[in-house]
Parts: structure tokens; C-alpha cells; sequence
């Protein structure tokens, strides 16, 4: 059995997302596919997966053109993909989402399904309690049943879209085994990273993706430079990073107690001051979250105090901390950042100090477009914010963040961007604290933690465990820290 992908192309409007797309993969390995955020690679995943269909060109499995016209087509003809955020129904049971998609009579035989479900999750090595409801799992066991579902609906081609992003190193090492398995059984695993260890830990070969072309295939292990250089065009060299002058404090925490489900921060005394950058660590769920949301009025604290500047905001609005100079970024980019359907013009307008009753779309396309062109977003003013890549998002996102703000609150700024997206966030974040910003981000990437924070604090079971000077401290510490253990 092997994939081949012959000279796919795929536009929108004027953007060419696959010109021309062409490479094979045998049966039993671990492909990765790397390309910076906007290369094509997500294109081409969706019109494998069934999502879109191409202009032109052709996928063929096993000497067999397949024509895809729908996720159903692609599960049918072998083909499943598991997404960054897997498609899994919260409000419904483990057992219910198991069989989602699946054909047969439209009355469910619930306990021919259950069994289904022990045999294929045991064969995995899965673990799951069939009537749990979906929004009790982790990120990670979402992951698990839906590499079940796929593997019971018969994919013998398996794509895997950024798939670490939110889990823990412990899910990662347990993901990572379960896809060697699945390519020791014979299938095709066709693994989307930005990130090029994870390419090199996992991955027997690989294809690079750039501006909608392949650039580079070859069989692993590849030099990391030569990855990025494929990628890029050139090699990024990380420049050290240079101290800037404190000041005052800006955000400040008083005994603060703050609880949004099982996180229950008690009696926090922190500051953050004009100029510095904070990092938060942790395993998902462990309070970072609950904390960033609490300094951006999302939630009121139970007890103590947070101000900013010196002025108590604890019964303030999110338009009060707003014009207090806060400002959050969240992860969900589209779910709470950005808004579907609305372009980037309407966005910047959205966000601007413009309070006229008229808007002067004239002057609001000529300001976006002065705005894509300094922050090198790749679309027009008249983009949708879902017709971008995230790194394009996230680029939309900062160009949207006031000039005068005083605290910036960052959760997972980088998460799933490539290398060149993630130097260039923090290039343009970390000219803001040159400006006296204080920023406060929490991140699953320790590398991340420990070359931008000045300092770290670290979560464990919902509250804070330990606080940390960069200086003082190194990555096999905080997996320490983040386990709840002080190191030896």
C-alpha cells in the first residue's frame, strides 16, 4: 500500500494554498510534513481528509484514485485525520462520540458498541469509561478516542494536525508509542509539526512544504538547520535577549483567592513590574488559565485584591480593565479572539479609538492594509479571520493590541506556530516591554518559559506551587516543579 498525492493545486481567489503537490508515501511509515504556518500543509491535509476538494490533480491509495468529496468519502476510502482540537462532541459520552459517523441502522445497539469500543480501545491499550461525558477528558484522552473511533471505522491512513499542542509530556510520549505501533501494523501516519524535535524524535522521512510547493523529501534523521533553511528559506539565529530596565509595579496581587472550577488559588501575593515578563507553568488545567482571567476582569477574585497601577479593580468589568490599559490574548484564537466571518478591516475598526457613528471604509481598508503590511499578515483587508493561518491570526491579534497598554496577558502565544511566526510574536511582545509593558503568559513549552520570562510560576493541582527566578532555575527543574516535586 502507498499514498501518492499527484500535482494537487488548490486556490482561493488569488491565493495559491497547493501548486502542484506531488510526493508518495509507503506503507509502515512515519511521515512528517513540516512548512511554516500558510505553507499549504493544512490545504493539503483537509483535501486528503475529505474537507476540501482540489482543483485539479489527484490522491491515490493502493493504485486507486479515490474522488473525495466529503469527510465520509475520505473515512470510507481509508483516510481519517485526527485535528489540532479533536472533533469530539462535549455533551455527549464516550460511547456516544465512538460511534458518531458510523454506519449501520439508525437505531444504536449500545452494547454491541460498548464491546466495539473495549476491543479496539484494549488493542490500543486505551482506557475508557463508555458513559463518561466527553468534556470530562483531557485534551489527550479526546485524542485517544478519536484515534479509536478512526482505527474501528477502518483508516488505514492516519493524519495527525499538530497534534501535541495542549497535552502533557507524559500524553506526548504515550501519543507518540501509539503511532509507532500504528506504523509497525502497516499504516500511514502523516504527522504536521512546527516542530522540528518532534519530527526528529518520531518520523522516518519527510516532506517540506513551502508557498505551496514541495521544496525538500528525504529520509530522516536531517540536520535541524537544513529542516529550517527548506522551511524558510534561511536560518534563524535567536538573538540574545537583552534586559530591560524595571519599573514600577504594574499588576499587583494582594491574598488573592480566585476558584473557577477545580483551580482554587488562595491567598496569592504576586507583582508583575512595568517592564517584565512573568511566565506561568504547568500542566493544562492547573490554574494559569484561571489566573490570566482573573487579572483581566473575566473573574472576580473571592478574597484579597488585584490592582493595576495602584488602582483595586476586583469588582471591575472587562471594559474596566481594558481602560485601565489590561489587555488579554487568549488560546482560542477564533473561539475567543477573533471573530468568524469578520474581516480584517472590520476587526481593526472593531478595535480602534475611533468613536465616530460613520465609518470611512475607504480610510479603514487603506489603515488595515498599512496594518497588514507591519506585521506581515498574509491576506487582504477584505480576509475573514477563519480564511487565516494561525500564525496569521495571532499576527491580526497583536496588531489589534492598543499602543498604550500597560498589561499584556498572553495565554499560549505561540501555541502552533512555526519557528519564524514564534521569534516574530516575541520580537514585536518584547518591544512592548522595551516600552514599560508588563506581560504575564502562561505556555506548555518550557524552552518558551525559560528564554522569555524573567521569572516563572509554576502550578500544580489547581493552585500555585512554587515561584522561580529564570536565573535560578533550568528545564529539568520545572518538569520537577510541574510534577509537584522540588528537585534533589
Amino acid at each position: 500500500m502507498a499514498l501518492e498525492i499527484r500535482d494537487i493545486h488548490k486556490s482561493f481567489g488569488p491565493v495559491r494554498a497547493n501548486d502542484g503537490i506531488t510526493f508518495v508515501v509507503e506503507e509502515g511509515s512515519l511521515h512528517g510534513i513540516l512548512g511554516e504556518n500558510g505553507a499549504g500543509k493544512s490545504t493539503l491535509m483537509k483535501i486528503l481528509s475529505g474537507f476540501y476538494e482540489t482543483d485539479s490533480g489527484e490522491v491515490v491509495l493502493d493504485g486507486e484514485a479515490l474522488d473525495l468529496r466529503s469527510p465520509a468519502d475520505a473515512i470510507q476510502a481509508g483516510i481519517g485525520m485526527l485535528h489540532q482540537d479533536p472533533l469530539v462532541f462535549l455533551p455527549f459520552t464516550v460511547l456516544d462520540n465512538f460511534v458518531l459517523g458510523s454506519p449501520g441502522p439508525v437505531r444504536l445497539d449500545r452494547s454491541a458498541a460498548r464491546v466495539e469500543l473495549e476491543r479496539v480501545s484494549d488493542e490500543l491499550g486505551f482506557r475508557f469509561d463508555p458513559e463518561r461525558l466527553a468534556r470530562g477528558l483531557t485534551v489527550g484522552e479526546r485524542q485517544q478516542l478519536e484515534i479509536t473511533r478512526l482505527m474501528w471505522l477502518g483508516a488505514k491512513v492516519l493524519i495527525f494536525d499538530e497534534p501535541t499542542t495542549g497535552i502533557s509530556e507524559t500524553q506526548r510520549a504515550q501519543l507518540f508509542s501509539t503511532l509507532r505501533n500504528l506504523a509497525e501494523d502497516g499504516l500511514i501516519v502523516l504527522f504536521v509539526s512546527h516542530k522540528l524535535e518532534e519530527i526528529e524524535d518520531l518520523c522516518d522521512s519527510v516532506t517540506v512544504i513551502r508557498q505551496g510547493k514541495v521544496v525538500f523529501e528525504a529520509a530522516m534523521p536531517v540536520p535541524p538547520d537544513e529542516l529550517v533553511e527548506k522551511m524558510f528559506g534561511k536560518v534563524f539565529v535567536e538573538d540574545d535577549r537583552e534586559p530591560a530596565p524595571l519599573g514600577a509595579p504594574v499588576l499587583e496581587l494582594s491574598l488573592a483567592t480566585i476558584e473557577e472550577g477545580t483551580s482554587h488559588i488562595e491567598d496569592l501575593n504576586l507583582s508583575c513590574l512595568a517592564g517584565e515578563v512573568i511566565g506561568l507553568a504547568g500542566l493544562e488545567g492547573s490554574g494559569q488559565r484561571t489566573l490570566l482571567r482573573a487579572c483581566a476582569g473575566l473573574l472576580n477574585p473571592t478574597a484579597g485584591n488585584v490592582s493595576v497601577d495602584g488602582n483595586s479593580l476586583n469588582k471591575a468589568s472587562y471594559r474596566d480593565h481594558l481602560a485601565a490599559g489590561v489587555h488579554y490574548l487568549p488560546a482560542g484564537r477564533l473561539e475567543e479572539g477573533l471573530v468568524e466571518g469578520v474581516s480584517i478591516a472590520e476587526h481593526l475598526v472593531l478595535t480602534s479609538e475611533d468613536t465616530g457613528f460613520f465609518i470611512d471604509w475607504d480610510a479603514a481598508d487603506e489603515a488595515a492594509q498599512q496594518e497588514i503590511n507591519d506585521y506581515s499578515i498574509k491576506g487582504r483587508p477584505s480576509s475573514p479571520a477563519e480564511a487565516l493561518s494561525g500564525g496569521n491570526q495571532q499576527r491580526l491579534l497583536l496588531a489589534m493590541i492598543p499602543d498604550d497598554v500597560r498589561l499584556l496577558l498572553l495565554e499560549h502565544p505561540t501555541r502552533g506556530l512555526d519557528v519564524g511566526s514564534a521569534a516574530y510574536v516575541w520580537q514585536r511582545l518584547l518591544e512592548r516591554r522595551s516600552d514599560g509593558t508588563a506581560i504575564v503568559f502562561a505556555s506548555a513549552d518550557l524552552d518558551e518559559l525559560l528564554r522569555y520570562s524573567d521569572r516563572i510560576v509554576v502550578f500544580f493541582d489547581g493552585d500555585v506551587f512554587s515561584v522561580r527566578d529564570v536565573a535560578d532555575t533550568d528545564g529539568e527543574e520545572l518538569g520537577y516543579l510541574i510534577g509537584g516535586k522540588e528537585r534533589m
